[in-house]
This record gives structure tokens, sequence and C-alpha cells, in this order.
């Protein structure tokens, strides 16, 4: 892995945390081991299909100040300008408080490699930079993802004679309407409402035959103080009766003070790069922070560590056709980054072991 080479070449220890076959996640840290700052990206995308661009998605090509391609907003930009961050702080000579890099796969699809991630393989207790698209504003927090598995069984039966049968296909087209047009979702003040989509349904062998067995994924996006019980009770009353639903993917809201020390420092560092440093609202989107900020805390089953999300992707690019990012963002954030990590190591943000 290319990412690994650069940072062990600059006195990161690294590590690369086995996952699948063929599917790579990585851990790096440099300074002290106590409570580093843990900055981290996803380096998976969602699939492109080549026809439906104007250039190769797998290309990255220039035009102008946009790099066109799969992944250049939602987030290898972020992912680079970490690392270019990380490895010009760490080879300046200073006392360094302690970096920790944590790239991941698996976001995409529910963060599934950073829940497989070890608490011990970790240096805990230190806040956490995440370099998802923000257009290099700062967002203290993001709203949850509750993905539910709603299953139907029904009665086969010959195509031509659906009354012999019972279509599953049919129920569930039935609750995924339901819930695509149900208006009732609660609403936060800050994190605005809840919504949910369905993005996928499935059922069914082939046309001449009633289908006895359909699957619907849907996608609640989740908002504080909603509990995740009354979230599948207004799901299964939409649904109706005859469909099962479980829990597919659970991830919390991260939401981090704004008098939080960390933030202040992150703040100060976009205006020191000439940036806005003012705080926006909570991101829509989920990202790996809903399992790291947990599993940083410093201590097992703890508050989550304070968490900033900071990248220079544009945050309407991703999963977009023709997806792209500015490549002079790319270049600010590094320099936001380099700011922030030198107010990381000059300030006094207590460690998550109580010291300073």
């Amino acid at each position: 892995m290319r990412c690994a080479e650069l940072l062990r070449d600059n006195g990161f220890e690294v590590s690369v945390p086995g996952w699948e076959q063929g599917r790579e996640q990585l851990i790096a840290r440099v300074g002290s081991d106590a409570a580093p700052l843990t900055l981290t990206g996803h380096l998976d995308t969602v699939p492109a299909e080549p026809g439906q661009w104007a250039s190769d998605p797998w290309a990255a090509e220039r035009d102008g100040d946009r790099v066109v391609g799969r992944g250049t907003s939602d987030m290898k930009s972020g992912v680079a300008a970490v690392l270019i961050a990380a490895v010009d702080h760490t080879v300046r000579p200073h006392n360094c408080r302690g970096l920790q890099v944590v790239l991941t796969a698996g976001e995409e699809t529910g963060c599934t490699g950073a829940v497989r991630l070890q608490r011990s393989a970790l240096a805990p207790g230190g806040p956490l930079l995440v370099a998802e698209p923000t257009a290099n504003r700062l967002v203290p927090g993001h709203k949850g993802a509750h993905w539910i598995r709603l299953t139907a069984h029904g009665r086969a039966a010959h195509g031509s004679a659906p009354h012999l049968g019972d279509n599953a296909v049919v129920r569930l087209a039935r609750a995924a309407a339901a819930l695509h047009d149900h208006d009732g979702w609660p609403h936060h003040a800050i994190f605005g409402p809840m919504t949910a989509n369905v993005g996928m349904l499935r059922g069914g062998i082939q046309p001449n035959v009633v289908p006895d067995f359909a699957e619907l994924l849907l996608d609640v996006r989740t908002v504080p103080a909603v509990d995740g019980d009354d979230v599948r009770a207004t799901v299964a009353q939409l649904a109706g009766d005859g469909v099962r639903v479980e829990d597919h993917v659970v991830l919390p809201v991260v939401d981090t003070q704004l008098d939080d020390p960390f933030v202040g420092i992150v703040r100060d560092a976009l205006v020191a790069a000439g940036q806005d440093g003012e705080p926006q609202p909570p991101a829509r989107f989920f990202t790996d922070a809903s399992v790291l900020a947990r599993l940083l805390s410093p201590t097992e089953n703890g508050a989550p560590v304070p968490t900033v999300v900071l990248g220079p992707g544009e945050p309407d690019q991703c999963h977009v056709v023709d997806e792209w990012c500015s490549a002079a963002k790319v270049e600010a954030a590094v320099e936001i980054y380099r700011n922030l990590f030198d107010r990381w190591c000059h300030s006094d943000i207590p460690r998550g072991d109580g010291s300073a």
C-alpha cells in the first residue's frame, strides 16, 4: 500500500490490520503514544458506471481546477491532504504530541471496516479529525444511520394464475411506497429532519413465477434523542402486516459541543490558514466517527472523543456522476491541517489519561 510506504518512510510506525482478501486498512502512529490526535479517512468508494460519465471515472482527469473521478471528493482528496500534512509535520524537528492515522475500508457499506478494528490496536484518548468532504468548513458532528432490513414471505404460483399465490414483492412494494411518502419523522432544531430512503428492493426469480420472497433495505438518517426501538416501531407500522423488520446497520449520531477545546483549535487553524472558522450545521451523511469516536474513548464503553469533520471534498459531489474536487481546496486543506497539527502539539488540551 502506497500510503503505508509514505508514512513508514517518514517515521511512522505502521500496521496493516487484516480485513478481507485484497482489502487493507492502516493504522500509523508517530510521536507520543499517549492520546494522539487521530486523523481518519476511508479508502473505498461507491461504484461507478463508466458509460454514464463524461470521462473515465477511475482516471482522475484534470479540468482546470477540478479533478474529476470517482472518489475525488468522497474522499481521496481528504486522505491525500491528511497524509501530505502529517508527513510535513513529522519531518520538522519538534516535540510531537502524537498523531495517529487510521485509514479504513468498507465505510460506504456501513463502516464495516471500522467495526472490525480492535481497540487494542489503537492509541485512545485524543480527539478525532475526519477528513470527509466539507469544502474545508468546520463541521462538529453528523447524523446517525439506522439501516433496516425488511423481508416478506409469500406463496409461489404460476405467473398466469397470480390469484393462487401470495406476491411478496407486491407486499414490500406497498411498504416501500408508504415509507417513501411518510413525512412524520422527527425534526431536530440543529440536526434537521430525520429522513428515510428506500435504497434496495429485490425479489422474485423470473416473470412467470409469483415471488414467494422479497427484501427491502431502508436507510434512515437519525438525529439526537431518537430511540432505535421507536424507529423500528415506526417502520413496522408503515410496512404493515406480514413484513419482518430487523436492524441491518446502526451507527450513532456524532455531536461535539461547540465550546470543546478541540473545536477551538480547529477554528484557530482555519483562521490562520485564511479560511472561515465558523462551525457549520451537522452533516447529513455519516462517517467512520460513528464507530471510531467511541472506540477511541479513554475508557472502554466511555463517552466518545471530541470529533470534527473537515475535508477538502465537495459535500454535494458525493456519489454523483462526474464527481469532482477542487485542487485548490486540497492545497488549502494541507495548510489547514499543518496549522492544526502545530496547534495540537503546543496545546494544553488534556490527554485522555488525564495529563496535559
